[in-house]
């Protein structure tokens, strides 16, 4: 048996709906985003779990606490889960980004491995955070499924370092809507994707939900 990793972002914000910057701003769950987490849990309850490790934020908390209680895991908060740092940007719209900050995102969104958000993060710092994690991970369990939440900025850099995408185009390569699945296993030559974005445990209706 392998070593499986279950990588789930949260559920809907309001910020993933308006696709505004939120990322250390602590925002609760919409009520479909807490639908979302139930519907998770539902489906993958009877899952034999090893292990949650989640991001301390309250969404991600939020997410990850109906399959806890189904399944009776504690969660393990970690701060290298956490969403990107975007700094002066955080509550901003992409709008207002670019018009206050035209320098800055330019950069941003041309390289965003080593150029981080006004006083925010890099790519580069939330790959060593992130990674120190899922080598914790990789250390203590060698085989089973552990589940880990997490963010969308941060999950698609967790992905672009296991599979070898280059960490500059975790935007243009991947994308990882609200409460959105994908599967890694860890095998003989390494990581390999199973399963990407998979959001089909959800109902239509939430499957439907813009902007996420």
């Amino acid at each position: 048996m392998s070593l499986r990793l279950y990588l789930l972002r949260h559920g809907e914000t309001t910020f993933s709906m308006s696709r505004g910057f939120c990322g250390a701003l602590d925002v609760d769950l919409t009520d479909f985003g807490y639908e979302m987490a139930q519907a998770f849990a539902d489906e993958y309850k009877s899952l034999d779990w090893e292990a949650i490790y989640c991001s301390p934020m309250k969404r991600t908390q939020a997410t990850a606490t109906p399959i806890s209680k189904a399944t009776g895991l504690e969660l393990k908060l970690r701060e290298g889960l956490r969403e990107c740092n975007y700094g002066e940007w955080e509550g901003k719209s992409k709008e207002e980004v670019r018009q206050a900050f035209q320098s800055d995102n330019y950069h941003w969104m041309t390289e965003p491995a080593w150029n981080p958000p006004t006083g925010g993060e890099t790519a580069v710092e939330i790959r060593n955070r992130a990674m120190a994690v899922i080598a914790e991970i990789e250390e203590t369990y060698t085989e089973g499924n552990v589940l880990v939440v997490s963010h969308r900025t941060t999950l698609r850099i967790v992905l672009c370092s296991l599979l070898g995408i280059d960490l500059g185009r975790y935007r243009d390569r991947l994308d990882y809507p609200a409460a959105s699945l994908s599967v890694v296993k860890f095998g003989k030559y390494g990581p390999l994707l199973e399963r990407m974005g998979d959001r089909g445990y959800m109902s239509p209706e939430l499957r439907a939900r813009e902007g996420v």
